[in-house]
């Protein structure tokens, strides 16, 4: 049967993008480090350190899970082969919608792990801190800021990361001015990086009596979420440290205290806020751990390569400088002005589905690598 022959021809076709994937995984390389890891386990006193033993479980459990992921990619293939010579054999062409079933599976799953190859940076495995500050446009773009924080809430959501609101200050009339999300899960930061720029919104303002259409802009700042001991000297006499009462709700705590924190590096000007922590001197630590990572990261920025693979830095929160354009009148897309991805369904994206965007990015960053080897 001809159908059969063009998806034996198209399975064939999938050999060098899965031996690609392979390579790209450092399998070879991710079984020495298992074997050390596994040996260290054995050692004695392993486990009286339980902070070393805990983050060597997650980094054994991260290589192991590459392994199971190629393993079922491959398996996968193998299945749709299995049908595809059950088919012939048995000239059964009832089978042919199982076999497009499991190659549209086997399709998903590679995009996934080609994706997941992409996520090598230094940084990349890391929770992220993003901050959303509305810019241009007034009580539009504090709704528009409230929007978007809701579109990172339900991508998070949906793809099995958690947050959790470190700091937020409301809008006048409606939305917010700002707010900073904390999102845990692996490659957190790998996937947000793509977001850090400006976002426009175009649509016919509920807040103009007229009805006209109205832009307006957010930036996003994305960080990665630096846990540990960062060596980054910080002068106290370059801070200025302000307490001020948290916004949000959560009885007479917090409505009485002035337990929020908000650190300026003078030098930089960079400014941290946290006000999610129960006491302010959490409130502080938690602070101080996120200046230090920006001073970190703009540190090694300072190098040439580390530059040059930073693409579209925060400028201005205003027309000509955004990242990304989401149109809602006359028409409705979603245009990412880096990569040229663009979606049609611009509510879907607003619902939280980011992810073309992100792997867009992150294909575009790679090639961009590449190109510069």
């Amino acid at each position: 049967m001809v159908e059969l022959d063009q998806y034996r021809y198209k399975i064939s076709g999938y050999d060098a993008p899965l031996a690609q994937i392979k390579r790209s995984l450092n399998l070879d390389d991710k079984q020495k480090r298992i074997e050390e890891l596994e040996a260290d386990m054995e050692a004695p006193g392993f486990w009286d350190n339980t902070d070393k033993s805990q983050a060597a479980m997650k980094e054994l459990k991260g290589l192991k899970d590459s392994f199971e992921k190629y393993d079922e990619l491959k398996q996968a293939l193998e299945d749709a082969k299995t049908l595809v010579e059950m088919a012939e054999e048995e000239s059964d062409a009832s089978l042919i919608p199982e076999i497009e079933q499991e190659l549209a599976g086997f399709e998903e799953k590679l995009e996934e792990l080609r994706i997941q190859t992409l996520l090598s940076g230094e940084y990349d495995k890391k929770n992220a801190i993003l901050t959303l500050h509305a810019g241009a446009g007034g009580t539009e773009s504090c709704d528009w800021c409230q929007m978007l924080m809701r579109m990172y809430m339900r991508w998070a959501d949906a793809n099995g990361y958690s947050t959790q609101t470190i700091d937020f200050l409301e809008g006048e009339e409606a939305g917010m001015k700002s707010v900073t999300l904390e999102i845990t899960g692996d490659n957190a930061y790998g996937h947000l990086k793509s977001e850090h720029g400006v976002h426009r919104l175009v649509r016919i303002s509920p807040f103009n009596a007229a009805g006209k259409r109205q832009t307006s802009f957010v930036s996003c700042d994305v960080m990665p979420d630096i846990d540990e001991d960062i060596d980054v000297e910080v002068n106290e006499d370059d801070l200025r440290i302000d307490t001020y009462r948290s916004s949000g709700a959560g009885g007479q705590h917090i409505n009485k205290t002035s337990s929020a924190i908000r650190i300026t590096h003078i030098p930089t000007g960079i400014v941290v806020q946290c006000q999610n922590e129960r006491s302010q001197h959490q409130n502080k630590d938690k602070a101080m751990q996120m200046l230090k990572a920006k001073l970190y990261l703009m540190k090694q920025q300072e190098n040439a390569e580390k530059t040059s693979d930073i693409r579209g830095d925060v400028k201005d929160i205003n027309f000509g400088n955004q990242i990304r354009s989401y149109v809602l009148q006359p028409y409705t897309m979603v245009k990412d002005h880096r990569t040229n991805k663009d979606v049609g369904n611009a509510q879907s994206v607003l619902d939280g589905n980011i992810n073309p965007f992100i792997n867009a990015y992150l294909t575009w960053i790679s090639t961009g690598k590449k190109q510069e080897q």
